[in-house]
């Protein structure tokens, strides 16, 4: 599906997504209208979902990070449904995994200090339904977070 010329433009694309199409198609190799085209068809198939402002959270004020692992109530027959909807409408709750296995689902949370984090999970959190069980990893240190793809 991909050529050389496709990985060698999404490779210079996702290290500074924000340079010039005319120093994009510079760098890799290409015309200004050959890397158009090329970038339209990989948005066209799907490649290329958009370009995102990513925003430094503790920047604004926000320096606490927890992992829930959460269980749920399997004897519910639309428990996991139910909880995504919930969920999704908890803003400090900035990522959603699901699981096969003991963990169902994983929230990343964010809180601007350990107050903040203790009201969320009590008010906001421990409410939403099927829970069944619920553990708590507070983040230390991201180590590696990248979501370039090697090309």
């Amino acid at each position: 599906m991909l050529d050389d010329t496709d990985r060698r433009i999404l490779r210079y694309y996702q290290a500074a997504p924000e340079q010039s199409a005319g120093s994009l198609a510079e760098q890799a190799g290409v015309t200004p209208s050959t890397l158009t085209r090329r970038l339209e068809r990989l948005r066209d198939v799907g490649v290329l979902r958009g370009v995102r402002g990513v925003i430094h959270w503790p920047a604004l004020g926000y320096e606490v990070e927890v992992s829930l692992r959460v269980t749920l109530d399997k004897t519910a027959p639309r428990a996991l449904d139910e909880f995504m909807a919930e969920a999704r409408l908890v803003p400090e709750v900035i990522e959603i995994q699901t699981f096969l296995g003991v963990v169902d689902v994983r929230l990343s949370v964010i809180a601007r200090d350990l107050a903040h984090y203790q009201q969320l999970y009590r008010d906001r959190i421990l409410p939403l339904p099927h829970i069944a069980d619920i553990e708590a990893l507070m983040h230390v240190a991201r180590v590696k977070s990248d979501e370039k793809v090697p090309l």
